[in-house]
């Protein structure tokens, strides 16, 4: 359930009123006129299923509410009410099936800032990478990988792609090129400043089997990145951030960026060329898949969505046994109440 604060002012206060006690998906809805002073209006608020709030979003913005007033959307963790697991339940679809829009824009215009924390995290990853590399340890290259945030630019572009929004694209470009060019900078400086030291040597990179995958580009690179491009766009589209652990553990991308770092100044060109191929292949699979998986739900969303306003609400809506929604067949209704109960 998703619980929404919006300020409309006077004008607008019936038609936002009558669209939210018009859809079954909304519960809890509280009206105080005048209660809002900056920006000035009213206050209506509202519990609502996820799977219904993506359209109710939009006809707000249509009735022009995010120009005059506002609208705030936030999560509930626990909903302790019998109108609530009914709006739940009658709103077609799943939760877990919803794409919220709004959220996923906001959350990828976050994500496409370049920042110092993006920064640091991005050049401590590839300097922890680039020990894997040197010591031959894997569960070294695996921590670097879970450490690096480079995934959140690339669903940025993968966003702004589908968008048509260039600004998003180029800023979201920019964060990727320049964090990693500066990650690898700073790696290289620390490798270079150990070599004259006497700690590393040529050769620190000639055997290495456990992982020496970092400069063997081959298709199941590819594969692999395509893969975790689908899984990383359905877990943020599903606010399943956990598994975006797995995404970041299947791709190659800050291993390689550590790898062509540390034979920089060991002079393993060959392992520089590998690494930097094998990085762009992950980085294409990745922008290829999440772009493509994005575009399949932004279409699904237009072609099946739910249009608002829906059908009002009927008396069976007052009480926890309402047997199915309308249109679905009562077993459809009781699968979904066992799934969202689990």
């Amino acid at each position: 359930m998703l619980h929404i604060r919006v300020i409309a002012p006077p004008r607008l206060t019936e038609q936002v009123s009558d669209l939210c006690g018009a859809s079954i998906a909304v519960t809890n809805l509280v009206v105080l006129p005048g209660a809002a002073r900056e920006p000035a209006g009213d206050l209506i608020q509202f519990d609502m299923a996820r799977e219904a709030a993506d359209a109710m979003l939009q006809r707000l913005r249509e009735l022009g509410v995010d120009q005059s007033g506002s609208i705030a959307v936030e999560t509930i963790d626990v909903s302790i009410s019998v109108g609530a697991t009914v709006a739940e339940e009658s709103a077609p679809g799943y939760d877990d099936d919803a794409v919220l829009w709004d959220e996923l824009d906001a959350r990828t215009a976050a994500d496409a800032r370049l920042s110092w924390a993006f920064l640091a995290f991005l050049a401590l990853a590839t300097q922890i990478a680039a020990i894997g590399a040197l010591l031959d340890q894997p569960i070294l290259i695996v921590g670097a990988m879970v450490l690096g945030p480079e995934f959140g630019a690339v669903a940025a572009i993968c966003f702004g792609l589908v968008r048509a929004d260039l600004q998003r694209i180029a800023v979201a470009v920019r964060t990727l090129v320049v964090g990693f060019l500066v990650a690898i900078a700073i790696t290289t400086a620390c490798a270079t400043a150990s070599r004259w030291l006497g700690w590393i040597g040529p050769a620190d990179l000639s055997h290495r089997p456990n992982t020496d995958f970092i400069v063997h580009p081959d298709k199941w690179s590819f594969i692999v990145a395509v893969l975790a491009g689908i899984a990383g766009i359905l877990s943020i589209t599903a606010s399943k951030s956990s598994a975006l652990v797995g995404v970041f553990i299947s791709v190659t991308t800050v291993p390689a960026a550590g790898n062509i770092a540390v034979a920089i100044p060991l002079a393993h060109w060959v392992e520089v060329r590998e690494s930097a191929v094998q990085l762009g292949v992950n980085l294409a699979g990745m922008l290829i898949a999440g772009t493509a998986t994005l575009a399949t739900q932004r279409f699904l969303s237009l072609r099946y969505g739910i249009q608002l306003p829906v059908p009002a609400r009927t008396a069976a809506r007052r009480t926890p046994h309402r047997p199915a929604a309308p249109g679905r067949p009562a077993g459809q209704a009781n699968r979904k109440r066992r799934r969202k109960r689990r």
